[in-house]
């Protein structure tokens, strides 16, 4: 049977679904969230993070990079969450996000942690959660940022209450970190029923 390379782009290309938000209108700062984004990471990790060392942070990059694609290879025709963009397809957007926002994280958070008093850890983790919760919210309000399929910025939340900890726990322990991150991925399959978007 022939295929063509239009068919075959059709059959790779990720559906784009519409925003559940409504009413969310684009404004022209969306165009170059993004690169506004990547220029903050890099600058806040040239400024405060330990990118000197990177090497010893190096395994948790990969972790929590590998960590996305696994959610983008799960989620692939049901997405919960999705970026959008009037330029760029979806993919390359988190690409961007994965190679330079995920590693800057890596590289400031993990540092900082280290000094951090035990009894303050929990509001130094929450923090962080906020933080990628409050980014992800303008994102949002700017149409920069969809949810689909019963997520939302509180089920964001959670997540991110829960990244955190996993990353520090791949840092210091990483063969402990798969169990709970494999519970992770099928608890969030069985809840939003990605085992329809996974199986023909």
């Amino acid at each position: 049977m022939k295929i063509t390379v239009s068919r075959i782009g059709g059959l790779l290309k990720r559906p784009r679904i519409k925003n559940e938000l409504q009413g969310c209108p684009k404004i022209g700062v969306a165009r170059p969230l993004i690169f506004i984004l990547l220029f903050i990471s890099i600058f806040i990790t040239w400024k405060w993070g330990d990118w000197r060392n990177w090497e010893l942070y190096y395994s948790t990059i990969l972790y929590m990079i590998f960590a996305d694609l696994a959610y983008i290879i799960l989620s692939f025709n049901k997405p919960l969450w999705q970026y959008e963009s009037p330029i760029f397809s979806s993919h390359f957007v988190e690409s961007l996000i994965a190679f330079v926002v995920f590693p800057c994280t890596c590289l400031v958070f993990l540092p900082l942690f280290s000094k951090v008093s035990k009894p303050k850890a929990f509001v130094y983790i929450i923090l962080w959660a906020l933080l990628y919760s409050c980014v992800e919210y303008v994102s949002l309000r700017l149409g920069y940022f969809s949810y689909h399929y019963g997520w939302n910025l509180y089920w964001s939340f959670g997540f991110n209450c829960l990244m955190f900890p996993l990353l520090i726990l791949h840092y210091k322990k990483p063969l402990w970190v798969w169990p709970p991150s494999i519970a992770l991925a099928f608890l969030t399959i069985y809840l939003f029923d990605l085992r329809y978007a996974i199986f023909k």
